[in-house]
């Protein structure tokens, strides 16, 4: 899935994961950025010269060129480079708390087997999203994708930790947020997840919950669609 980038607020863009990685490409981003991945790769195993690069290279870089810089090392597949620039994005005065961005995190280090740093990093996500003084983005879809990527890996305790968090921070769950949970669970055997699950979306949308089979419809339609 492609997120939006916008001017204000911390927004990651990251492509199709299953895509093959394509080779660093200047025209995208700047001079200053492409060296930054560069030194860090290079230094990425030895803490001594990466601090030094940190503090000469990574802080000075403006917001456009750390977000660039952050998004670039997700898609080389560094999850423990990835980790130290989201921390220092975290500390910058122009970070805004996006769940969109969390799941982009969640899925570099899951993916590499990381999954004490998933739990680090929701711990990061609701303390953030329930400080009173944070400008969180919270929105439906943005947990809807942190949810998936949850699913995706596995992670059923957190999934449904996330799925809490997005009722406590006033984010209601829609449609989407219950056909990704509960034909989740079921999928992988989860069948008490889901009936708990199930029980909610019942509260509200009633017993008939038909829309869980709106997905599976629409594949089946463009299955058919692409024969023809």
């Amino acid at each position: 899935m492609m997120r939006r980038k916008k001017e204000e607020g911390l927004i990651i863009t990251m492509s199709n994961r299953r895509k093959e990685r394509r080779p660093l490409q200047r025209g995208r981003i700047s001079t200053e950025t492409i060296q930054a991945v560069q030194a860090l790769k290079r230094a990425k195993n030895d803490p001594h010269l990466l601090h030094r690069i940190f503090d000469s290279k990574i802080r000075r870089l403006i917001k456009f060129d750390l977000i660039a810089l952050l998004r670039e090392l997700q898609r080389q597949n560094e999850p423990f480079l990835s980790l130290q620039v989201f921390e220092e994005i975290r500390k910058e005065y122009w970070y805004k708390p996006q769940v969109s961005v969390y799941a982009d995190m969640v899925a570099v280090v899951a993916s590499n087997g990381l999954f004490e740093k998933v739990h680090l990093l929701f711990s990061y996500l609701r303390a953030e999203i329930l400080n009173a003084d944070a400008d969180a983005d919270v929105e439906a879809e943005g947990f809807n994708v942190l949810l998936t990527t949850l699913m995706e890996f596995g992670i059923y305790e957190v999934v449904m930790e996330c799925f809490q968090l997005m009722k406590e921070a006033g984010c209601e769950p829609d449609k989407s947020t219950f056909r990704i949970l509960i034909n989740g669970f079921e999928s992988k055997g989860e069948m008490d997840l889901s009936a708990i699950v199930r029980q909610e979306a019942e509260k509200y949308f009633g017993e008939s919950l038909e829309f869980l089979l709106e997905k599976e419809e629409e594949a089946v339609l463009t299955s058919h669609t692409e024969c023809l």
